[in-house]
């Protein structure tokens, strides 16, 4: 691996009237980012020359460019990507024009790391409710890159220094989660997290905790069946072929009396189950992570907290996480693919013991 070379990273600015363009620009003026990478923004060169005069960043430059081949590895470069009418900066305002923005930044990024010309990609948060509109059909960033890439299952990953969780089941209403939980999807889920877990994280033989449903996870049969007819057989069949799985575990106990620091990851059953323990946790250095894509996508933990907007006052931490995973991430991809294609098979190993053996 070619320990000179910096992997281009996309930074799409989210909601230009939330708090992205400042953890952005907050992260790459206190960090030697450019040591580590070389920076690519998505987004609008006029707003966000605004949103840096509106706090007071006079210092901090951008490089304009047209597309990727131009980025400058000293500088931070900005692919303008908005077309639509013109509009002005109303911070912690809902407006429909930063929404197209912010959807336009986004679909340019990914076309870009599809196609190579960025290695990963970090998505500052975006309002769900103005991003909407025919091309933007989604809960969220996770199921808007699976349909980009073509993937139909993804794993929203939430991981931080201690503490890696992933979900079953992610953007949807607590009614329909029960009606998502079978032993298909949670092995999915299992399948995913183990492959990401050995490739992005480098850890060969993960130990996963999986977490039940039901209160107690189900208190034997009493609060739901789910753990015992579905949930404990999954988990069963992954340990008896040398996995190291183990669960269902009742929620509050596993996080109240840490467990979890016994564990590489831990999958949860639904949205808030996994979410709501994770940020206690890791607000400010979690990083949502979206496993099972060809491209690696990270993003800072928090949404586009339009109350802060423009205060000054918003934490860079995740969003600095967010981009040293994708580095991080990026490279250990890298890593294991060059080990994986210099590996010795096991058919050439007893080909090699053969002719020793002949030779002696």
């Amino acid at each position: 691996m070619d320990s000179d070379f910096l992997p281009r990273i996309g930074i799409t600015t989210g909601d230009i009237n939330g708090i992205g363009p400042e953890v952005i620009l907050k992260a790459l003026e206190k960090q030697k980012i450019t040591k580590l990478c070389t920076p690519i923004i998505y987004g609008s060169g006029k707003h966000l020359s605004k949103y840096k005069s509106e706090l007071g960043f006079h210092d901090w430059q951008f490089f304009t460019i047209n597309n990727t081949k131009q980025a400058n590895r000293k500088k931070f470069n900005l692919v303008n990507c908005y077309e639509g009418p013109n509009f002005e900066l109303t911070l912690g305002e809902v407006k429909k024009e930063a929404g197209q923005l912010a959807f336009q930044a986004l679909k340019r990024a990914t076309e870009d790391l599809k196609s190579g010309y960025i290695e990963a990609l970090v998505t500052a948060p975006i309002s769900k409710d103005n991003t909407q509109g025919e091309e933007f059909n989604f809960p969220g960033h996770t199921e808007f890159l699976a349909h980009a890439f073509g993937v139909e299952d993804v794993l929203m990953f939430l991981v931080s220094e201690d503490l890696r969780l992933g979900v079953v089941t992610g953007h949807i209403p607590l009614e329909q989660v029960k009606k998502q939980i079978n032993k298909k999807s949670i092995s999915k889920k299992l399948d995913l997290m183990k492959t990401s877990l050995i490739n992005d994280f480098g850890i060969q033989k993960p130990k996963i905790a999986v977490l039940g449903l039901n209160p107690h996870a189900g208190e034997n049969g009493m609060l739901g069946k789910e753990e015992e007819e579905i949930i404990e057989p999954v988990v069963n069949e992954y340990r008896s072929k040398g996995n190291l799985f183990f669960g269902p575990f009742p929620t509050d106990g596993f996080f109240a009396t840490q467990q979890w620091k016994q564990y590489d990851a831990v999958l949860a059953m639904y949205h808030d189950q996994g979410l709501t323990p994770f940020k206690m946790l890791a607000f400010d250095s979690g990083v949502n992570y979206t496993a099972g894509l060809t491209g690696v996508r990270t993003s800072p933990d928090h949404g586009t907290a339009f109350d802060l907007a423009g205060k000054n006052e918003a934490n860079p931490g995740s969003m600095m996480q967010a981009i040293f995973a994708a580095i991080d991430i990026y490279k250990n991809r890298r890593l294991n693919e060059e080990l994986t294609s210099n590996a010795i098979s096991p058919v050439e190993i007893k080909k090699i013991i053969k002719a020793n053996k002949e030779k002696n």
